[in-house]
Parts: structure tokens; sequence; C-alpha cells
């Protein structure tokens, strides 16, 4: 079997036996896309460690970064083990392949103060009763509030809040739900938006459906349009231009372990697979004490 017709046949096993994101999906059929690119449509069974590592060699040529190689590498072990148990092969060539360790990056993380500033303003412009400033408002206060992911808030239907409990139901990653708690001000928006903003947009479309954040059209919000709203409004106070909502969503994790919340209650929360994803926010907190302490500290 040649590599493109194995790759299609890999991809739609990530999607429909391990449900892994499309988002995930896309990023390891454009990986074996760009391995076709560089050694041919060859059988599989012809694709050896030189070709791997011919493959790795022209990107780092390229100028990819380490974080793009170490994807590609992990992408060929799991697509030749795949291959392997398939029995298109009879030895995975991946095996034996390096690749560089990604470096270690720390979220970007906004303080408690900023986003008291930011959400005190959005507040406020939201008491004016537009529509969009009301949805706004609303967006920032659960991304905040319950540390959800994009795509989880703009696959968010009515029946999936309930205010009553200030919680929320998301479908996260490979399709497991979860129930995500949130406080006072992100229930307060919520419920000035579902009661005055939503409507008001739901009037524009003559296709309304359950999900709770609406457009300017009145058509389901795209994670797009978050994106631009967080980076409209927190990159400039944190001074990133890149910023999207999971500086939100890391802000909230850095905050909870700042206040003592439990390592493993904020992995629920956040609907991490594994505690060592989680962890990477116990160093941010430790850099931020760090920083206290070299600033207040005497003999710093």
């Amino acid at each position: 079997m040649r590599l493109s017709e194995a790759s299609a046949r890999f991809t739609t096993h990530l999607a429909q036996v391990r449900r892994l994101s499309a988002a995930t999906v896309r990023a390891y059929r454009s990986d074996l896309a760009d391995l076709g690119t560089t050694v041919g449509d060859l059988p599989v069974a012809e694709i050896g460690l030189e070709e791997l590592r011919d493959w790795l060699w022209q990107a780092t040529q390229r100028g990819d970064a380490r974080a793009t190689l170490a994807r590609r590498s992990a992408t060929a072990r799991s697509f030749f083990a795949w291959a392997h148990d398939e029995k298109l092969i009879d030895a995975d060539p991946s095996i034996r392949l390096v690749s560089p360790k990604r470096p270690r990056t720390l979220p970007r993380v906004a303080t408690a103060d900023t986003l008291d500033d930011l959400l005190a303003e959005m507040r406020e412009d939201a008491a004016r009763g537009d529509a969009i400033a009301l949805r706004d408002h609303a967006i920032l206060e659960l991304l905040y509030a319950s540390g959800i992911r994009v795509s989880e808030l703009c696959g968010l239907d009515v029946d999936d809040l309930d205010l009553d409990r200030s919680t929320a139901r998301v479908l996260g990653k490979g399709g497991k739900e979860r129930v995500v708690p949130f406080g006072r001000p992100a229930r307060e928006a919520l419920d000035a938006y579902l009661r005055r903003g939503r409507p008001a947009l739901l009037a524009r479309t003559a296709r309304p459906s359950a999900a709770i954040f609406r457009g300017v059209r009145g058509g389901e919000l795209g994670p797009r349009a978050v994106y631009e709203l967080v980076a409209r409004t927190l990159g400039p106070r944190i001074g990133a231009d890149a910023v999207g909502p999971h500086a939100l969503r890391h802000s909230a994790a850095t905050h909870l372990l700042d206040g003592g919340a439990d390592l493993r209650a904020v992995q629920e929360m956040l609907g991490h697979a594994s505690l060592g994803t989680t962890q990477i926010y116990t160093h941010v907190s430790a850099e931020r004490i760090a920083a206290a302490y070299k600033l207040a500290h005497p003999r710093a």
C-alpha cells in the first residue's frame, strides 16, 4: 500500500476509532503529506529510517521550529506503529527515529488585577444594553471563570448551562463530557446576555439554533471570532499581539493554583487526560512566587 492511501486510512482511524479532534487529525494529515512531498508516494514498506531522517533534515534546513520537528517525529511514530499493527509493514522504521526535544515554554498568563480591570470595563459597556457588548462580556467572564477551551465554549447550547448551580456541561477532546463550575460574575454576565443580548441577535437570523453564543448576524459564533475578541481586548494589556482564548484558560488554572486549589481538581476542571499536562501551571505559579520574592524580600 502506498503512502497516500495508508495516510488516508490512518487519519480515518484517528478520527473514527481514536476519536481525536478535527484539529489534531488535520495536523497528522499535514505532517504525512509533508513526508510524501519529501520521499514521494512510495509503498509504505519501502520507507525506512534513512528516508525519515532525510525528511526531518530537510525540515531543519527549511528552518522549521524544534516543536514542529518533534511533532512530525511523533506523527511518524504513531503512523508506522499503526502500519505495523495493520500488517502493512514487517518492521517499524520509526522506533530508532530521534527527534529534538521541545523547548520548554511557559504559557502567557494575565494577572488577576489585569483581568479584573478588563472585565470591569466590559461590564460597564454591557450595562448599556448593546447585544454584542453583553455577549462579549459573557464570553470573557465564562472563559476565565471556567477555563474551558474555545471549541468547548462555541459548542455550548442553552441546555448545557445551569445558572442555578453555576455549572456548564461541555464536550471536550475525544468526545469526553464534563461539568465545570463558574462563579457569580460569570453567572450574572451570562444571565444578562441570555435575557437581553441573545434574543436580539437571534432576531437577525432566519435559522436559529440552540447554540448560546451568536454572531453579529445571528448565526452561531465560531472560534475565530472569539480569538479576535480576546486579541483585541486582552492582547494590548499583556503586550501580546497573538494572544488567544487559551491565555484565559492558562490564567484561570494558574490563579486557581495560586489560591490553593488541588492540582487534581484543576486537572478535572480543565479536562486534561494527564496530570502532567496540568503540572505546567505549577511552574507558572512558581515563577510568579519567585518574581514576587525578588521584588519584596530585603535579601532577595
